[in-house]
């Protein structure tokens, strides 16, 4: 995140905990999620007991925050609860896996372009919320989260028309380079032949059509998942290591 708009030393910044990492004896290191980006931080004191900011900046906790500029990290001097997600995200282990996985894609998003920033933070924001609400199967957040992240970033599938010449579907070919659908004319070889079901449970997830996405099947969840995270690897050009981690219902 650039700080040079900063007019002083200290600035306030609303922001979603990605993760902390131990640091010394007493201290650790927040990642926050901004409306400006990624920002590391020093939270001193916060591993000790008698510390009033420690369980305020848990993971997926949103707050509002008072830095203060650093040479190398920024200081946390204050942090105010808005949003205890992290508490209830906690006592749902595959909704934890999922917020997992979610954190690591947007800071990975955010790591060489914070022009989308503040889509970001919103869509993060969005899907966390949900998360915690626990409405929606967590697996179909995470895939819906991948598909409006990179949507966001300017890798945009489409489910709907074919991605190379535009022409209107349905259609009944996949191509995960290309980034959706194709038609005959333009399939190519390694086309994926999803159920049709399918395809229309991505596209809602896509729009976040929630009631469409309850009513899809163990199989379609299942093709679509895998489609989403190859689409995501794709993409980063790396993996995404929660992803193995994230239990789905």
């Amino acid at each position: 995140m650039s700080r040079s708009g900063f007019a002083s030393k200290s600035y306030h910044t609303r922001g979603l905990v990605l993760r902390t990492h131990k640091l010394g004896e007493a201290d650790r290191i927040i990642t926050l999620l901004t409306p400006n980006g990624i920002v590391r931080a020093v939270a001193k004191g916060v591993r000790r007991t008698s510390s009033r900011m420690g369980a305020t900046l848990e993971p997926f906790m949103e707050v509002d925050a008072l830095l203060v500029m650093g040479r190398n990290l920024d200081i946390v001097s204050q942090a105010q609860l808005r949003n205890p997600y992290g508490q209830l995200l906690v006592m749902d282990y595959p909704s934890y896996t999922v917020a997992n996985a979610m954190s690591e894609i947007a800071e990975k998003l955010l790591e060489t372009e914070s022009d989308s920033a503040l889509q970001q933070y919103q869509l993060f924001h969005g899907a966390i919320a949900l998360l915690s609400k626990q409405r929606v199967d967590s697996g179909a957040v995470l895939d819906s989260y991948i598909l409006r992240a990179l949507s966001v970033a300017g890798w945009a599938p489409s489910f709907t028309d074919c991605v190379r010449c535009g022409k209107p579907g349905p259609h009944q070919a996949l191509h995960v380079q290309l980034g959706g659908v194709v038609c005959p004319e333009c399939r190519p070889s390694g086309s994926l032949s999803p159920h049709p079901v399918t395809i229309e449970y991505l596209q809602a997830l896509l729009e976040g059509d929630w009631s469409t996405v309850a009513e899809a099947g163990p199989r379609a969840r299942k093709q679509a998942a895998d489609i989403v995270a190859n689409y995501l690897q794709w993409h980063l050009e790396r993996a995404v290591n929660s992803l193995r981690l994230v239990e789905r219902n």
